[in-house]
C-alpha cells in the first residue's frame, strides 16, 4: 500500500511504516460481526503530523514490549525445532475452534497447530481497536494472557494505552474515541505463522503480519497506513493456550507496488464493509 505524502489519494508518494497488536493457505472463518462505524473521509495529513504519529506508535510498541519483559522468563531456552517448511501452513483438515471468550476464539487443541491458531488470533486481538478502550482492553488481556501474568501485564498495558499524550497524537480522545466523522482503524492481518519451539505444555510461535493503523474520515490528519511486523509469542498450556510473553520486530517488509492510494472515502467504506478473520489450522 502506498500513501501520498499529504494523505489519501495524492500522487506524490512517500514510504511510511510503523503502526500499532494464519497464512495464505490457512483455513479461516469470518466472525459474526466486525464492521467499524464511521463517517465519510476527506481529510489530508501533513508530513509532520504523520511522522509524529509514527514515532509515538513506535514508543507505544516499545512500552508494551518492556511491560511484557517485566515478568519471570521461566528459564526456557530457545527450542531446537527444525525450520518449518511450506507444508506447515497448510490446512489441517480439522474443524476450527467454535468457542469464543470476549469475542476472541478460544478452546484450541494442545498441538503445534493449536498453538499457531492461538498466536494468530491473539495477534489480531492485541492489534485491534479494542485495546484503546478500558473495558475491552482488560477483557482482551484477561483472555489472551496466562492467569499468572495477566495482573502484572494489565497495569503496564493500561498505562501505555491510556497515556493522554499518545492518544492525542494519534487523534483520539482520553477514552480512545475518534473525532466525529472519523473512524479509528487498527487492524492486524496475519500472513503466516511458524513454531520455533514446542514442548507439549509450552510453545514459541512467530506471527508475521501486516498492520493497518490510522484515522479515516473528514479532516483526518493521520491517514490509515500499512506496516509489517513479526511478533514472537511465548505460550503456555493452561486448559488452553495463553501468552506469557511476547516480543515484536519490524518486517519482513515487501516492496510496495506502484499503486495509487485509495481515497479517504473508499478506505472508510472498506473498513466498514470488510470484517476481520479468525484463524485456524
Amino acid at each position: 500500500m502506498s500513501l501520498g505524502d499529504d494523505g489519501y489519494g495524492d500522487s506524490t508518494r512517500a514510504d511510511t511504516s510503523d503502526a500499532y497488536g494464519g497464512s495464505g493457505a490457512t483455513r479461516t472463518r469470518l466472525p459474526d460481526s466486525g464492521s467499524h462505524a464511521g463517517g465519510r473521509r476527506g481529510g489530508r495529513s501533513s508530513s509532520r503530523s504523520l511522522v509524529t504519529v509514527v514515532g509515538v506508535v513506535v514508543l507505544l510498541i516499545a512500552a508494551i514490549a518492556f511491560a511484557n519483559r517485566g515478568g519471570d522468563d521461566s528459564g526456557d531456552s530457545p527450542g531446537s525445532a527444525a525450520p518449518p517448511g511450506t507444508s506447515s501452513t497448510a490446512p489441517s483438515g480439522k474443524d476450527p475452534v467454535d468457542t469464543t471468550t470476549n469475542g476472541i476464539p478460544t478452546g484450541y487443541t494442545q498441538t503445534e497447530q493449536g498453538a499457531q491458531s492461538a498466536a494468530a488470533n491473539f495477534a489480531v486481538a492485541l492489534g485491534s481497536t479494542g485495546m484503546y478502550a478500558d473495558t475491552s482492553r482488560r477483557d482482551i488481556v484477561s483472555t489472551v494472557y496466562a492467569p499468572a501474568v495477566a495482573d502484572s501485564r494489565r497495569a503496564a498495558i493500561d498505562s501505555a494505552y491510556s497515556d493522554e499524550q499518545f492518544l492525542t497524537n494519534i487523534g483520539l480522545d482520553q477514552d480512545g474515541r475518534a473525532p466525529d466523522g472519523q473512524t479509528f482503524v487498527s487492524r492486524v492481518i496475519p500472513v503466516g505463522t511458524k513454531v520455533t519451539r514446542f514442548e507439549g505444555a509450552a510453545a514459541t510461535v512467530e506471527v508475521w503480519y501486516s498492520s493497518l493503523f490510522g484515522l479515516s474520515g473528514d479532516a483526518s490528519r493521520n491517514p490509515v497506513t500499512e506496516s509489517w511486523f513479526t511478533a514472537t509469542y511465548q505460550l503456555t498450556w493452561s486448559d488452553d493456550w495463553k501468552i506469557t510473553d511476547f516480543q515484536q520486530k519490524d518486517g519482513p517488509v515487501p516492496v510496495a507496488r506502484d499503486q495509487k492510494a485509495s481515497t479517504a472515502e473508499d478506505m472508510t467504506k472498506a473498513v466498514e464493509e470488510f470484517g476481520g478473520f479468525t484463524y485456524a489450522r
